[in-house]
């Protein structure tokens, strides 16, 4: 672990480990419950492997995390209760991101990490019966890789970031800002739809479910605080809103 803080202060001592760089996104892949290497590693995809492995022995020495063998060969990690009292700091400073922190770059906009977070927020309960292909193309993306895929069965959804082989049922075209937008709460997916900003292809009796399917971010409630494009942004989806509610909507 790098150098203290050389303070008895308890927040000194809870920075010490939880201020590291990607400590706490490893954390809160835990606490949405990723158990295994690869799923914790799926969603933090700039993350290398061998720091990954680092933080990990790092929560386990702090007590955060326990390992878990089975068989001698299957490895998976879990909250100790210390982890999961952590869950309460960790959502608590997801929303003051959501509703403070600053405007998103361009470096920023991780179409994987996008994917990743479409694929732990779909309505299981309410994807059809049979097995469901959703194919995403993003334009507009600093990185190199443009094309996802999302496999619905059996009420178990895995991300792909190369083809799976099997035909798309819907496909999804946007700009990778707008979409990050939409699923952050910013903007109404639905109405992007309709307005063609976000484009979809496929059978209508899909295409006309997909807003359905994505539940959006959980922090998609929390309203959008600070001054800026995001706000304003914001503000306009939702006075837009407001504006089409029948007469005589509170």
């Amino acid at each position: 672990m790098s150098k203290g803080y050389g303070q008895y202060c308890p927040l000194a001592l809870a920075a010490e480990l939880l201020c590291q760089r990607w400590t706490i996104l490893v954390l809160s892949r835990l606490i949405d419950g990723c158990r295994r290497f690869n799923e914790i590693q799926a969603g933090v995809p700039g993350m290398s492997p061998s720091l990954l492995s680092k933080r990990l022995r790092e929560l386990q020495d702090a007590g955060l995390v326990r390992k878990i063998t089975a068989g001698g060969r299957q490895t998976s990690y879990e909250l100790t209760d210390s982890g999961r009292e952590a869950e309460a700091i960790v959502m608590s400073m997801a929303v003051w991101g959501q509703q403070w922190a600053r405007d998103m770059e361009m470096a920023d906009l991780d179409p994987e990490f996008l994917v990743w977070s479409l694929h732990m927020g779909v309505d299981v309960d309410s994807l059809p019966a049979e097995r469901l292909v959703l194919e995403f193309e993003f334009s507009g993306c600093a990185h190199d890789c443009d094309r996802f895929w999302l496999v619905c069965e059996d009420r178990v959804v895995e991300m792909c970031v190369k083809d799976p082989g099997l035909e798309p049922d819907v496909t999804v075209q946007s700009d990778l800002r707008l979409f990050v937008e939409a699923w952050r709460g910013f903007r109404d997916l639905k109405q992007e739809i309709a307005e063609g900003n976000v484009r979809v292809f496929g059978p209508p009796e899909l295409t006309r479910r997909l807003a359905d399917w994505l539940l959006g971010s959980t922090l998609a409630p929390y309203p959008r605080k600070r001054q800026g494009r995001e706000r304003q942004i914001w503000e306009r989806q939702r006075s837009g809103s407001a504006e089409r509610l029948p007469s005589g909507t509170p």
